[in-house]
């Protein structure tokens, strides 16, 4: 008999947790609900709050609201948000991760501080990303976002550089950048900041361990996670048998064949209620 485990270090982070217990502390008061976005990247759990209340709308919905109440997601959100928010009458229920909201404020201060000119802020993270516009909002729109090497040749190797990261990226991406820069960089102009949240990087070396073990893995994980891509390629890296999925309906039965030992693991965004989903799911094709 196969056996099927869950890797207990998966689901939500705890900034994924404290937005969703908002929105539902909310939602069992009036039933209703706006969010800016989509609370999390996962589609399943999205429908399973929007059932529930949860409307989730853009910015450009958000300028025509007034006097309603709107969650800020764990992302976090720019200064223009809370201006609009303010102007609008909007009471804002702010979900905004302490981490990424430490984040933000650090790059307020680089970018306001008294040197003049101010540093040049550069942010290794995915362009569009919520959480990046948020700190690309804390410098007025001035940062450059780079996503590998490449994208530092936007980079002013004249000037005095200061470098950030999305809470959500991989520390080996990190080092990388922070490495090409001191190569380019004749100078001492230049401070790299590691501001990647540990609870999600260390989840890296324990997921690699967990895919190791296991035959097959199925990682559940929503198409919009940046963070279930990276430990997704992880699982991969160590173990070819890993196949993605974002919920029960996209396993394929050819692949639990002749195979004992069964791992699910999934994204900071995946919610622990569809990893059991998918584990009764392929308890019940076993058993078939």
């Amino acid at each position: 008999m196969a056996t099927i485990e869950i890797d207990k270090g998966s689901g939500f982070c705890f900034g994924v947790v404290t937005a969703i217990r908002k929105a539902e502390e909310e939602l069992d008061k009036t039933g209703h609900l706006y969010c800016l976005g989509d609370i999390v990247h996962n589609s399943n759990e999205v429908d399973r709050l929007r059932r529930k209340g949860l409307e989730t709308i853009t910015h450009e919905q958000l300028k025509n609201l007034h006097n309603v109440k709107v969650l800020l997601r764990a992302h976090g959100e720019p200064p223009e948000t809370y201006r609009i928010a303010k102007e609008n009458g909007i009471e804002i229920i702010d979900a905004t991760c302490p981490v990424v909201l430490q984040l933000q404020r650090r790059i307020h201060a680089a970018y306001n501080s008294s040197e003049n000119p101010h540093p040049q802020i550069v942010i290794y993270g995915k362009n569009g990303h919520a959480e990046v516009n948020g700190l690309v909002g804390q410098t007025n729109g001035e940062a450059i976002v780079v996503e590998d090497i490449s994208g530092l040749d936007k980079v002013d190797f004249s000037r005095d550089i200061a470098l950030y990261s999305q809470t959500t990226k991989s520390l080996q991406g990190f080092k990388k950048i922070v490495d090409e820069i001191a190569v380019r960089k004749h100078d001492n102009s230049f401070k790299g900041y590691d501001t990647i949240c540990r609870q999600v990087a260390n989840r890296i070396n324990q997921i690699r361990e967990f895919a190791r073990s296991h035959q097959l893995i199925l990682f559940v994980c929503g198409s919009k996670s940046s963070n279930g891509k990276i430990l997704f390629a992880e699982c991969k890296s160590v173990n070819p048998s890993s196949h993605l999925i974002s919920n029960e309906t996209e396993i394929d039965s050819r692949w639990l064949e002749g195979k004992d030992q069964i791992g699910i693991c999934g994204a900071t965004s995946t919610p622990m209620w569809l990893m059991n989903q998918v584990k009764d799911y392929v308890e019940a094709k076993i058993a078939d």
